[in-house]
């Protein structure tokens, strides 16, 4: 590394805020358990009612989704990620976060190009190397037979 890429390393390193894990990582803790929390209640909740099992799972997906999507267009849900960090990124609402928020930030410039292009800026490479995380780990198991 040259000495102009090293100084501009430490000039970077110099201006970027250290990140106080002290309080980000209790407050991840807390935010993402909370969602969590509300995940497991509403699983009961749809089983109280006489939802099966898989049904009422499937249901708390939705509803995690629904919610975690209408509080980004409300922009509440970034709000709370400023506070929790991974706390909102990890669960099944931060993925819904991800596809929703470039959809509303780009929807002024169409269907196609704002709406159908940016709200998979984020989520694509997740889906992509999730996709083909599973194929590999698939083909794994069958080769050692594993299953």
């Amino acid at each position: 590394m040259n000495e102009t890429a090293k100084s501009y390393d430490r000039m970077v390193k110099k201006a970027s805020p250290g990140t106080k894990s002290g309080k980000t990582i209790p407050s991840a803790f807390c935010i993402g358990g909370l969602i969590c929390l509300l995940g497991q209640a509403l699983i009961n909740i749809y089983e109280h009612y006489g939802a099966a099992s898989e049904q009422a799972h499937i249901y708390t997906l939705l509803t995690l989704i629904f919610i975690s999507s209408l509080l980004t267009g409300f922009g509440v849900y970034n709000n709370i990620a400023k506070y929790a960090g991974a706390g909102t990124l990890v669960p099944i609402t931060g993925f819904a976060n991800a596809i929703a928020a470039p959809a509303i930030e780009f929807k002024t410039e169409g269907f196609i190009i704002g709406i159908g292009t940016k709200m998979f800026a984020v989520a694509g490479p997740v889906i992509v190397y999730g996709i083909s995380a599973s194929i590999l780990y698939g083909i794994v198991i069958y080769v050692f037979g594993l299953h």
